[in-house]
């Protein structure tokens, strides 16, 4: 069934474009942070491990909200690991297993480079996409980012 929204069709499948490429990002940063979590060690084992728990448990909800947005917006949902892997912007590491800091460096600056991107999609769908639904739920998205980020930033300095 056609959607009636009030959102013109060519900027349903504009806004769907850009929330399937968040989701595959979304899911890879999931899967690094699982990582993280599965392979910490050191003195500040048990702090990282929960850390690292916390901070997937809360990326599994946003993936799903996502996920869900798609649906409200009439699409339907990407859901393979070669389509993740085939639409995310962040890079993997396989076979490399670094020190707690390098990972929580390398988990931060996906964060951020993840906010970078959302930042300007919240511009594309409020301004491009005249989606305001789509905009605001992107901004509660990026708040959520950068609260993350800033975390993992206070354990590099």
């Amino acid at each position: 069934m056609k959607l009636n929204i009030g959102i013109a069709e060519k900027d349903l499948k504009s806004t769907n474009k850009l929330l399937v490429a968040i989701l595959a990002d979304g899911m890879t940063l999931y899967i690094k942070t699982r990582k993280a979590h599965w392979n910490v060690s050191g003195e500040s084992f048990m702090e990282l491990h929960k850390l690292f728990e916390g901070q997937y448990k809360q990326l599994e909800e946003s993936i799903d909200e996502v996920a869900e947005r798609i649906g409200k917006l009439g699409e339907k949902t990407i859901g393979t690991m070669e389509e993740f892997i085939s639409l995310t912007s962040l890079k993997e590491h396989p076979g490399k297993y670094v020190s707690s800091k390098e990972v929580i460096a390398e988990l931060l600056a996906d964060h951020e480079s993840v906010i970078v991107k959302l930042r300007a999609n919240i511009d594309e769908s409020a301004d491009k996409n005249n989606d305001a639904g789509t905009a605001d739920f992107l901004t509660g998205l990026m708040e959520q980012h950068e609260t993350t980020a800033w975390v993992l930033r206070r354990y590099l300095n």
